[in-house]
């Protein structure tokens, strides 16, 4: 019964004496240094440390009152040592790693449907298709309903089963029984997986043919791009979205962060250099890290036109950085309210070869001014973090306003729907577009000054 923990205690304490060993070959014994001392003491501390953890280990897999999973065990106390250090770090089992790679590279096989529960029939709804996916030309709509999957009713399937279901293989087929909306029939419809991705750069209206509209107003030609996150093709997306409002002659640009959460930094630095010609993007620092330092240049720079950037308190992250680079710059004023402050740097470090992951805070950036964002623990409102809107553009919403807001773009981007139930009066946005007009018509010719 032991033989496993103190397998476990021994396999970490060969470490731990392997260096004591070579240290002490082939040398006369020394007079040891303050150093030397401080890392023998630190030694036998963690010599100390990892017995008491072999120790616990074998308690419980001996004596609890049930048999254990050993490896629930292990996973349970990396999450415990993970959770001690910040909110953003954390362990990635090898179940929740397919869905972090999925999310980071914006791909998967699939049918291309977003799906939620009906509580009257219980049955899987179709939000809406994504467009061009295997499910928008096979003409499944929003609203229909997904009565059997490979010929088993789908009655009080759950969420995370219909998702391992429906994704799989590109190439591999699947069949579903969908009704579609208004109608008491049940269509058998064979559809091929593919390869889904996942557009993170959005707009505001659909166009006829199902794709993005990026104008907002085409009569004073304001663009309008949302961003969801920062995922692995985000910067490529955002400049072909950009191409796009270029040659229909866009004269101002709205960039909306709104509940935007992050993602990848390089993914960041690359979006706000679209924009600025020069110096400092970022900067990161860090203890176990090298320090560094993203700049702009002017080559591949859309420029020309005034910016808008909304944010709100869930705005994060990545958002923070192109938000703040853009503001500092005075490349574009930021209009709402005052974001989350993440100014942390997460790396992803594989472990038991890639089956699972550890993703830990190991760095901070700073704004180009030198700018704290970062929210520390017990941060107050008066003190410096996040981003804040720009003089004159500070626009706070009730929580009510923002599950209204959140409801009617919900509805608004269903493809093939009826449109938003009720209109919304979106104060952010309109601020936003006000001082965009006022900037094209001339009635103001400097930007805002920031915070």
């Amino acid at each position: 019964m032991r033989r496993f923990s103190w397998l476990l205690f021994s396999s970490l304490l060969c470490g731990l004496a392997f260096s004591f060993v070579s240290s002490q070959a082939d040398d006369p014994p020394k007079e040891k240094t303050a150093e030397q001392k401080a890392a023998d003491a630190k030694r036998d501390e963690d010599y100390e440390l990892m017995r008491l953890f072999a120790d616990t280990f074998e308690q419980i897999e001996r004596n609890y009152v049930k048999d254990v999973d050993r490896r629930q065990l292990i996973q349970a106390a990396i999450r415990g040592m993970v959770t001690q250090l910040d909110p953003y770090s954390n362990y990635i089992s090898p179940e929740e790693l397919k869905r972090f790679n999925q999310e980071v590279e914006q791909e998967f096989g699939g049918i291309g449907i977003q799906v939620q529960m009906d509580q009257k029939s219980k049955r899987l709804m179709v939000m809406t298709p994504l467009p061009g996916t295997p499910a928008y030309k096979a003409g499944i709509k929003s609203g229909d309903l997904i009565m059997e999957v490979e010929g088993k009713s789908s009655e009080g399937i759950s969420l995370e089963e219909a998702v391992k279901t429906l994704q799989g293989k590109p190439g591999t087929e699947v069949t579903l029984g969908v009704q579609h909306a208004g109608s008491d029939k049940i269509e058998q419809l064979k559809i091929t997986r593919a390869l889904i991705q996942v557009a993170t750069v959005l707009g505001d209206t659909h166009k006829p043919d199902d794709s993005w509209n990026f104008f907002i107003d085409a009569e004073s030609k304001i663009g309008y791009i949302r961003l969801t996150h920062f995922g692995r093709r985000s910067a490529e997306e955002l400049q072909e979205a950009l191409e796009v409002l270029k040659k229909e002659e866009m004269k101002g640009l709205v960039l909306d962060l709104r509940f935007n959460p992050g993602g990848l930094l390089g993914q960041a630095t690359k979006i706000a250099d679209l924009f600025l010609e020069s110096g400092t993007i970022v900067s990161v620092k860090g203890r176990n890290t090298d320090n560094r330092v993203w700049t702009a240049e002017k080559e591949g720079t859309y420029s020309g036109f005034p910016m808008a950037v909304l944010v709100n308190r869930f705005s994060a992250s990545a958002s923070e950085i192109v938000s703040a680079a853009l503001q500092d710059h005075k490349r574009a004023i930021v209009v709402g309210e005052r974001s989350w402050g993440k100014g942390s740097v997460q790396n992803v470090i594989e472990l038991e070869s890639g089956a699972s992951a550890l993703k830990l805070t190991t760095a901070q950036y700073l704004r180009p001014s030198g700018r704290n964002i970062h929210k520390f623990p017990g941060a107050k409102d008066d003190e410096e973090w996040g981003v804040g809107p720009d003089q004159d553009h500070k626009i706070e919403v009730t929580q009510q306003e923002m599950q209204e807001y959140l409801e009617y773009r919900r509805q608004r981007d269903v493809i093939g729907g009826a449109g938003p139930k009720v209109e919304f009066k979106d104060r952010q946005l309109n601020d936003a577009l006000d001082y965009l007009k006022a900037q094209l018509s001339g009635e103001k010719k400097e930007a805002a000054k920031a915070p």
